[in-house]
């Protein structure tokens, strides 16, 4: 087995073992602290352009399944594991990890120590990264390389990820509402949720125009997560601008509520390493109760937390704020259809207490029946 690097855009270097695919990758470093959902993270968009650290240290154990994607590829730029299992054990298992890693041609690395690469991040902040195995290249001439790579910050990537075509999800049982769902970079949990609770989701690209989501005459619109930098959506914010003066309730999550903030006159800011992992901890603040939620995001909403906001759209609040740092988890429009959470309702492989969430959305729905703004 063939050694293999991890550089740092600040010149550290972390030395391990080539593991998946050999080559070079480069992307964000950024730590997942969940336990379990590896198969989610690899497959969910909004990990586009990142290398995901795991900070379980056995990674592998349950292999894949065809079942558990979040999309029809893996979309993480590059793989950290500690110890990856060496033998697959689960009764749902169709394949080993390594080899599907192998398959799409993603480039990882193993045995190196990820609490002390999380440590770093952490008081670093995340940072641009390369994973360089099986190369003959000095130490200085892979750090030349990841510097050369383009930061977070300003990315726009919502183009890379989205649907290029609109399709359907049908609504199982008798069929309540329709959606319409701004792809940005949408986990398939997400519609299948909705379509449990009899609504019929129309998926749009991320271009979609105010004329696009109201050709299939929806009840309500879904922004959804993705990745990249949210100041540089502005085409899409001005589109929610628009779905807000037609007054369509709307919901956002993750990347999606980072626009609607936007939308909503609010400024975004890049965090220091993020919240990545199933296990965060949120308040309600309308409740008091402590939810622990799914994440993924690098960025956040500058809103005020004690106070009632005024915007063009009305008044509204913060609704969830994070138990670790204060960051904006949550808000709503109190004179209007609109609400949004960072986090992930839909949660797969869970948790689950934030699934009320497609709940409220349906009751907004009915609250503000489609009476304006349709063709």
């Amino acid at each position: 087995m063939r050694k293999a690097f991890l550089v740092l855009d600040d010149g550290r270097i972390f030395e391990g073992r080539s593991w998946a695919a050999t080559g070079k990758t480069f992307g964000e470093a950024v730590f997942q602290t969940g336990m379990t959902g590896y198969q989610e993270t690899l497959t969910d968009p909004s990990y586009h352009k990142q290398v995901v650290v795991m900070t379980a240290p056995h990674i592998g154990n349950t292999g894949v399944n065809s079942e558990d994607n979040e999309s029809a590829r893996i979309w993480v730029a590059g793989f950290v594991v500690r110890n990856p299992a060496t033998l697959t054990s689960n009764w749902r298992s169709e394949k080993d990890l390594e080899a599907e890693l192998i398959d799409q041609n993603i480039v990882g690395i193993q045995g190196i120590d990820t609490r002390a690469l999380t440590r770093h991040l952490r008081d670093r902040g995340a940072m641009r990264v390369g994973i360089f195995s099986d190369l003959e290249l000095s130490r200085e001439e892979m750090v030349v390389e990841v510097r050369k790579v383009s930061p977070m910050s300003g990315a726009y990537l919502s183009e890379d990820v989205s649907t290029s075509k609109p399709y359907v999800i049908k609504a199982i049982g008798e069929k309540k509402f329709t959606v319409a769902a701004i792809d940005l970079g949408i986990k398939g949990a997400t519609p299948r949720a909705l379509a449990a609770r009899g609504v019929e989701v129309h998926i749009l690209p991320y271009n979609a125009t105010l004329e696009d989501i109201q050709a299939v005459h929806p009840d309500g619109v879904f922004l959804s997560n993705g990745p990249g930098d949210p100041a540089t959506m502005t085409q899409v914010i001005e589109v929610v601008r628009d779905v807000l003066t037609a007054e369509i309730p709307i919901f956002g999550i993750c990347f999606g509520h980072q626009i609607l903030g936007r939308a909503l006159g609010f400024d975004t800011f890049k965090l220091q390493f993020g919240h990545r992992g199933i296990n965060q901890p949120v308040l309600d603040k309308s409740t008091g109760k402590v939810e622990i939620t799914a994440h993924n995001h690098g960025f956040a909403l500058k809103a005020p937390t004690d106070e009632i906001f005024s915007t063009v759209f009305g008044t509204g609040e913060v609704t969830h704020v994070s138990l670790n740092d204060g960051v904006v988890e949550g808000l709503q429009l109190l004179e209007r259809g609109a609400f949004s959470v960072q986090y992930h309702p839909e949660a797969a492989a869970g948790p689950h207490d934030a699934s009320y969430l497609f709940d409220r959305f349906i009751s907004l729905m009915q609250k503000y029946p489609r009476t304006v703004g349709v063709l």
